[in-house]
């Protein structure tokens, strides 16, 4: 729609508005109180007949005007509340002066109508509207569903508007929401204690990534918004609490893809007294009932393909299934051979990088990034991660170089991350000194030295295991839908 033509609209929709007032309704009042939904109306009227009528039952429904079509003395209209769509009637032998109002109505304005619900003829139930007001005007133009509001990124930076003209929207926000509220429910039910920690902090930590930084004025002080919600929750454990959780926002200043945005919720819980097993049987269990509580089954459908919840999943070995799917035939921790068989069968380059300029950990991590989580289909649970990706988790009991870590993973995504977690103050300050000299070497995704976060273990960390699963994700796979932005209510978008 060009500038003009859209101008010309909101003039008209000024005037129709103004000879609303004139006619003696508020254009603007302060409530309404609708007695039924478009969804209750149908529910209760869900057998009727064509012809059937219930002249002494009078509802009131409000909502938005999505369709309407006049002819003469009558008017129908499409309703739209947050429930669905119902059609109403207007008659002007019924409404008398009232009806001219009607003309003066637009598509997206807000209405209360009451009066009684009949099914037309052709089966469509409907309200005969006896009294009505506007709620409010709507001043500029719906857009065409199928032209008007096409392309995504429209959509992502107009969502009022997408969930305006795409209800079918809504269902995955709606999935999203009641799937943290299943969250909550099911580790309460355990005994967990939810708790909040700091957005702001000090020192950003708890995860390989470049954090945002900002300035605090009153202090004088450059704080990070978090990476991580890990650092502080166990702090919590350290004081005694033995089961806590917290649901929050995460920012990582990184790139955006299909299944990354820069802000993203998490779910993080730590339980003194287990390990990454007792943690594992946690995920397969709250995953499979809530996948049975939102769906109706343990299976679910993604983009095409059927993915099964019921426990037990698979469990992958991390290098074991590194070395099979690039038919190594060495131990894959060993660096010297790893990076000639890398150099040959990537022509010296990895991802873009050179293979030459990537440390060890780095190298790793791409070579599953390139060969593995790609192709599990899933859910699977990766296995017994190295301990240099892993500067969180403790060393495996039986496996040395490796640590005791599991991730979910579905279609070719990570879902979460688990750990026995380090609790040895001496061994983890290891570890931050070897990320801190990576941070002096140009890598700014290694994680600095939180020196409060060590003072807090050396009082003494009971044995824990600890989670993060990505809420974002989890909804993708619920609602079916191909983008992390699809479950987000406002993306992260480069301002226009």
């Amino acid at each position: 729609m060009s500038q003009k033509s859209l101008h010309e609209q909101r003039e008209q929709r000024l005037r129709n508005l103004e000879s609303l007032t004139e006619r003696g309704f508020d254009p603007y009042p302060y409530g309404y109180l609708a007695s039924a939904t478009a969804a209750s109306l149908h529910e209760a009227h869900a057998h009727a007949e064509p012809g059937e009528a219930w002249p002494d039952e009078i509802v009131s429904v409000a909502g938005r005007l999505m369709t309407m079509r006049g002819m003469g003395k009558v008017t129908f209209a499409t309703l739209r509340d947050a429930s669905g769509d119902v059609q109403v009637f207007w008659q002007r032998d019924r409404l008398g002066d009232s009806y001219g109002g009607v003309k003066k109505l637009d598509l997206g304005d807000w209405v209360e109508v009451k009066g009684h619900a009949f099914v037309t003829r052709t089966g469509e139930l409907t309200v005969e509207v006896h009294e009505w007001r506007p709620l409010v005007k709507s001043l500029r133009p719906l857009p065409d569903k199928f032209h008007g509001l096409a392309d995504k990124e429209s959509r992502y930076r107009q969502r009022s508007l997408d969930l305006i003209v795409n209800p079918e929207v809504r269902r995955a926000f709606t999935l999203r929401s009641r799937a943290i509220s299943f969250i909550r429910r099911y580790l309460d039910g355990l005994g967990f204690l939810e708790v909040e920690t700091p957005v702001l902090q000090a020192v950003p930590g708890g995860a390989d990534a470049r954090p945002f930084m900002t300035h605090h004025n009153a202090l004088d002080h450059d704080f990070h918004l978090r990476i991580s919600l890990e650092l502080y929750l166990k702090r919590l454990v350290v004081g005694g609490f033995d089961m806590v959780y917290e649901i929050g926002r995460n920012f990582r200043n990184e790139g955006i893809s299909y299944k990354h945005n820069p802000e993203y919720t998490m779910l993080e819980l730590y339980w003194a007294g287990k390990d990454y097993l007792d943690i594992l049987a946690l995920v397969e269990d709250l995953y499979g009932r809530l996948v049975q509580e939102l769906t109706g089954s343990m299976r679910l459908v993604y983009q095409g393909r059927t993915l099964d919840f019921t426990p037990p999943w698979p469990r992958v070995d991390y290098t074991g299934e590194l070395a099979a799917r690039t038919g190594i035939d060495f131990d894959v921790l060993d660096e010297r051979r790893l990076r000639t068989w890398a150099a040959e069968h990537h022509a010296e380059r990895l991802e873009g990088t050179p293979i030459a300029e990537l440390p060890m950990h780095a190298l790793l991590a791409k070579l599953y990034d390139v060969h593995v989580e790609p192709f599990l289909e899933g859910p699977v649970f990766v296995m017994d991660h190295p301990e240099l990706i892993s500067p969180l988790a403790k060393r495996h009991r039986s496996r040395p170089g490796l640590v005791e870590r599991f991730e979910p993973v579905a279609v070719g995504m990570e879902l979460g991350n688990a750990f026995s977690e380090l609790n040895d103050p001496i061994d983890q300050r290891r570890r931050f000194e070897e990320q801190a000299a990576r941070r002096e070497a140009g890598d700014d995704e290694a994680q600095p030295i939180d020196e409060e976060f060590l003072v807090a273990l050396e009082y003494g960390m009971p044995p824990t295991g600890g989670l993060g699963l990505g809420i974002d994700r989890l909804a993708m796979l619920l609602a079916d839908v191909p983008s992390i932005r699809d479950v987000i209510l406002f993306p992260l978008l480069k301002p226009e």
